[in-house]
């Protein structure tokens, strides 16, 4: 039987107020930055100033008054969903594969899929601007939904692969041998169990697209305007504090679908988990 001295409980305690300590340094450095834009946001004044002068909602009412930003708006939305309706299916069902595949190749195919995610993204957008441009397919939607897809594949991938460790296969063998066809064992034993992951897979393809900026300078044309690119234009050509606005809502959306996206993942998690014996 160990024991426990004063001295090692007090060097346990001691060391997870540093680890603590220093961890929140970190993530004051990574996230007041960010904040910042927030009361910038709130400034009366026609210049970007902080500490502001008052508060105002002047820029937030601007923003939703303005027809290209309303325009952008809408563009991204649409151009979201159609990602995310698109790369979710693909992506799940790359996973599934992926998990199931009992080969040497699979650490190649795995790095394969996640190579969008480690190239740098103005190499991808060349890329795609040079292999739309003969098809036609720049200046287009259907040519910027093309590139958001590939983009968001891969994270969809990784969350519901995540998803997929630990999950008894045993459960869909005992459908099929009950007589269930594949389509019926895809949609009505497997995609229940993993709902979560891909929910939280689809959250991520969405916020991939919705946030793409590069690309977009490529593909997208004056019609096919984002809100990132919006920004950019904005940020180019006349510094606004409508700009704070737009990008404390994008703060603020990322952040709803992040703690969305990890709650999924952690419901994932329980569900996957063996029960306890």
């Amino acid at each position: 039987m160990s024991v426990v001295t004063p001295y090692r409980t007090r060097a346990q305690r001691i060391g997870r107020g540093v680890l603590i300590g220093f961890c929140a340094l970190v993530f004051a450095f990574l996230v007041l930055p960010t904040l910042a834009v927030i009361p910038i946001s709130l400034n009366p004044s026609a210049f970007l100033v902080f500490p502001t002068e008052g508060l105002s909602l002047r820029w937030y009412a601007a923003l939703f008054e303005s027809p290209a930003w309303t325009q952008a708006f809408r563009n991204s939305l649409m151009v979201a969903v159609a990602t995310t309706l698109i790369a979710t299916p693909l992506g799940t069902l790359a996973a599934i594969g992926l998990a199931r595949m009992r080969s040497r190749l699979k650490p190649l195919l795995i790095g394969l899929f996640a190579a969008p995610m480690v190239v740098p993204v103005i190499i991808v957008a060349i890329a795609f601007y040079f292999l739309f441009a003969p098809m036609g397919l720049v200046n287009s939607f259907v040519g910027l939904v093309l590139a958001h897809t590939v983009l968001a594949i891969p994270f969809v991938v990784v969350v519901v692969h995540a998803s997929l460790q630990g999950f008894d296969f045993e459960v869909l063998r005992a459908a099929s041998s009950l007589g269930a066809r594949p389509h019926t064992v895809l949609l009505r034993v497997l995609a229940p169990l993993i709902a979560p992951g891909i929910a939280a897979g689809a959250v991520f393809a969405f916020m991939t697209s919705f946030d793409e900026t590069v690309v977009a300078l490529f593909v997208a044309g004056p019609d096919q305007r984002t809100i990132p690119l919006q920004m950019f234009e904005g940020v180019r050509e006349q510094i606004s504090p409508t700009i704070t606005a737009a990008a404390t809502l994008l703060v603020l959306l990322s952040t709803l679908l992040l703690g969305t996206a990890e709650l999924l993942r952690r419901r994932s998690e329980r569900m996957n988990r063996p029960p306890a014996v």
